[in-house]
């Protein structure tokens, strides 16, 4: 019963007293030491990377090895000294909660993160841990506004304040370019090679995006360092994938009901996790084959599958799902007409467009989409998923409607989801009830989509978000029939007469 549970706050005391329900690490933590230094430990990090290294350090328990890559953790935001406090009341340990579809709770704490430096309080102690030679790897989940890319030239915004900062001569470094960039010069100084960065943040190419902008800000303080920079520091790129939701109090406390651990921090995740990593490091780096990433030489064909098949299908039952009156992803994938939808357009419009994609069985990845979407206990929200479409249509789905028109593929699914965006657009659902849009452009976008009955090419003739799409006479037919049905019978009614 649950009164009978003894709650005790989490700490090295106690983490052997939770039973046998809670998994623990069975390595010794006094003996691990920092071999990677992480920028940006929230809620993905701890479910995703530091993860990896506990097990790692678990499967090597009885020889010691892999105890060399314990994580030293920095903030360098106000917010992180939140983390600060809880990474220090708690020496390091979390638990990292694995929500099944059928409600159990799988917790296990996590002992990888060794150390946490709040960068505001001590940057020179930051600087001191990234220049010791122990550290070989340097990580990143600092989220895509981190890099500093202008979003129309592509190239490094110098003029972000932060990054200016940085850059005045003598300055202490406060941004995560500028400790990188600073402690690879104590570095050279020194004679110690570098270390490899390792970008883990969801975007594309995150290895070549981190060499070009990290590069890009070395030469604004020093070209001799920027030259070395470029020819002796590995940017490995990596595809990572783990739908880690924000932990809510209940979280906190159903650890404390059920398994009597009181966390100041909790993480919660779905089951299933994927890290692709190109085998690309400067120096040593930890076993992570042991442990299910997949080491390859080339991420691009993963990160394809990634963006045409899972963040793709995320467009095709947002927009779909919340018009017909659904609210959470996993509602949209228990109802058999969508799922059909989305396995249609997986199979005869995303999956024609990938590369061979090695050691991945494409049709168990689309089901195992399916399954992770249909997860109750994730409540993954339909407005999440259609917020920012203006960053996202554009790089996950026209790429795949522009394939499949030279290839004289299957479009109709693709052109159905653009029109079931537009029509979201008009800020109104079939039931009356106001949209409230969330996107960089929604000024435009809803100006646009005002004029949908009447001008039904309006909305896609912008060629910033569709190129020209809107000359495609097959394209065109096929959105422009999808919008009247829309317009005329409604979502769930456009989905049924495509099956039938």
């Amino acid at each position: 019963m649950t009164e009978d549970i003894n709650v005790q706050k989490l700490s090295p005391a106690t983490v052997d007293s939770f039973g046998d329900q809670v998994g623990v690490p069975r390595y010794d933590r006094t003996a691990v030491r920092a071999g990677i230094v992480h920028f940006g430990v929230g809620g993905f990090h701890r479910a995703h990377q530091a993860m990896y290294l506990d097990r790692l350090m678990n499967d090597n328990h009885g020889d010691g090895a892999a105890l060399d890559w314990g994580i030293c953790g920095v903030g360098v935001l106000p917010q992180d000294r939140r983390m600060a406090d809880v990474m220090a009341a708690q020496n390091g340990l979390y638990t990292l909660v694995v929500k099944h579809p059928d409600g159990t709770l799988e917790p296990r704490v996590i002992g990888s993160i060794v150390e946490y430096l709040f960068a505001p309080d001590d940057p020179e102690a930051v600087l001191a841990r990234l220049a010791d030679p122990a550290i070989r790897i340097v990580s990143l989940t600092i989220t895509e506004g981190g890099y500093h890319v202008n979003q129309v030239t592509g190239e490094l915004d110098a003029s972000d304040p932060g990054l200016a900062a940085d850059l005045v001569p003598g300055a202490t470094p406060a941004g995560v370019f500028g400790f990188v960039v600073e402690a690879l010069a104590r570095r050279r100084a020194a004679g110690v090679p570098p270390f490899t960065v390792m970008s883990c943040d969801n975007i594309p190419g995150n290895g070549h995006v981190a060499r070009k902008m990290l590069t890009a800000f070395a030469r604004l303080k020093d070209a001799e360092l920027a030259d070395w920079i470029e020819r002796e520091v590995r940017f490995p790129n990596s595809m990572v994938d783990r739908i880690t939701p924000v932990t809510a109090e209940a979280d906190r406390q159903a650890l404390a009901e059920r398994f009597g651990i009181e966390d100041g921090w909790p993480v919660v995740c779905e089951p299933f996790t994927q890290w692709v990593l190109e085998d690309d490091f400067g120096g040593d780096r930890p076993s992570y084959e042991d442990v299910g990433v997949q080491l390859v030489d080339d991420v691009e064909p993963y990160e394809l599958m990634k963006l045409r098949l899972l963040n793709a299908s995320h467009q095709a039952l947002c927009y779909l799902g919340y018009l017909a009156g659904y609210r959470y992803a996993h509602e949209v994938c228990q109802d058999k007409l969508f799922v059909d939808f989305l396995l249609g357009y997986m199979d005869e419009e995303g999956t024609p467009t990938l590369p061979p994609v090695p050691g991945v069985d494409l049709d168990r990845y689309k089901h195992q989409l399916i399954e992770r979407f249909a997860n109750p206990e994730v409540r993954d929200t339909l407005a999440r998923l259609c917020a920012e479409s203006s960053d996202r249509i554009p790089k996950w789905l026209v790429p795949v409607i522009r394939a499949q028109l030279a290839g004289d593929g299957a479009i109709e699914r693709s052109a159905l989801v653009v029109a079931a965006w537009a029509r979201y657009a008009e800020g109104v659902d079939e039931q009356g009830r106001p949209i409230e849009v969330v996107d960089r452009l929604r000024d435009k976008l809803v100006e646009r989509a005002q004029h949908n009955r009447e001008q039904p090419l309006l909305f896609v003739s912008d060629r910033d978000l569709f190129g020209d799409l809107v000359d495609d006479e097959r394209f065109v037919a096929a959105y422009t029939t999808s919008l009247a049905s829309l317009h005329e019978r409604g979502a769930r009614a456009t989905l049924e007469a495509r099956r039938g």
